[in-house]
This record gives structure tokens, sequence and C-alpha cells, in this order.
């Protein structure tokens, strides 16, 4: 096994959903073209989370993929920044390694298993109502010496864990990629509607 193999850390989800947004070109690669769809996911609770999508032309092939049709995703969640003229943004997307129409029986899914290290001081609070809530960042490990910054929210037992928990530390993560729509106040004053993406953790185990 190589150095980079060996380095790399646990990155996979899997998804069910429906397509929620055009199949729009983003960007090529070495030749190769890149597209991003939304994928509309429900919980249990029955709120929708819309999960971005980011499909190579090879996976997609002459496959179908319009608005309204259900798949299967397999893939990573992946960070990149992206600058603008009011500061960088990270963007958080699923990288597509797998894509298929979903099957008549299959139900909606969204699973992620991480493993990575915390890259940032873990903030732990509570609400009014004396929920515990903990935000945290991690780092997770891929080839060619390049990592996925993402966003993580725990609650209850797991924050509470996790609210002493020192940068540096390893954290293996089973949950789900949510999406969370908030208004962000600018500099001039205005106000402008984003959406947040962040895996909830269900389940949190530490390492050293």
């Amino acid at each position: 096994m190589s150095r980079s193999a060996m380095l790399e850390n646990i990155n996979s989800i899997e998804l069910i959903g429906t397509v929620a947004s055009p199949v729009e070109y983003s960007h090529s690669i070495c030749g190769e073209a890149f597209y991003n769809t939304k994928l509309a996911v429900k919980r249990l609770s029955g709120t929708e989370d819309n999960i971005p999508v980011t499909i190579s032309e090879r996976l997609l092939g002459s496959m179908e993929a319009e608005c309204g049709m259900r798949f299967y995703v397999h893939g990573q969640i992946r960070s990149y920044n992206q600058r603008g003229e009011r500061g960088n943004r990270l963007i958080i997307t699923v990288f597509a390694r797998e894509i298929r129409p979903a099957y008549e029986d299959e139900t909606d899914l969204n699973a992620a298993r991480l493993s990575g290290y915390i890259c940032k001081s873990v903030v732990y609070r509570t609400t009014p109502f004396e929920r515990e809530i903990a935000d945290i960042l991690i780092a997770v490990n891929r080839r060619y010496n390049k990592s996925d910054y993402l966003p993580l929210i725990a609650w209850g037992r797991n924050a509470r864990f996790l609210s002493g928990a020192a940068i540096g530390t390893e954290l293996s993560v089973i949950g789900r990629l949510q999406s969370r729509d908030y208004k962000k106040l600018l500099e001039d004053g205005s106000e402008q509607m984003r959406t947040a993406y962040e895996v909830s953790c269900s389940a949190v185990e530490a390492g050293v």
C-alpha cells in the first residue's frame, strides 16, 4: 500500500433521493466535464435536505437525469474554497463515484461515514431550551496531499462528549449530510439567504 493511501481517511456517503434541480455544466479537468445538480432527500421527519452532487460526464454517459427522477448516488463529501468579491466561502458537494436510477422499492437514504482530525476548536453551546450543541470542523485526508474540511454538528450526549476534544483529535463519525437555510448579514447591512451544509452526527468515536 502506498504512503498516500495509508494517509487517506474514510469518506463515504450514500444517497437515495429525487433530482431537484437541472443537471448543469460545472467545469472540466483534463478534458473531462463535470456537472452539478441537487438531490432532495427526505428525513424521517419529512423535512427535505437538498444535497449538491457533482457528477462526471463519464458516469452520466447517456443516462437521463431530469427533475423528479430518483437516483442512488455513492461518493465522497468534498469541500473547496470559492473566492468572491465578499471573501471566501466553503463549498460542500458530494462527488459521485457511482450513480444509477433508484429501484422502485428503495426509500430515501442519507448515510455518511467519515474519519478525520479536528482542525478547529470545538464550539459547544446550549440553546435557550437547554439543548446541547457542538460545532466541529474536521480535516479528512485524501490522496495527493489534499484534504476536505467538513463541518459537523453534534447534539446531546455527542455534543457533551466532543466539548472537550482538542485540535488534532481523530474522529470517526456516522451521520447524514444536511442542508440548512440561513440569513447572512453583509457588510453593507443587507441580508442574503444562504444554505449551509453539515454532517449531523448520530454516532461519534474519538481516537488519540
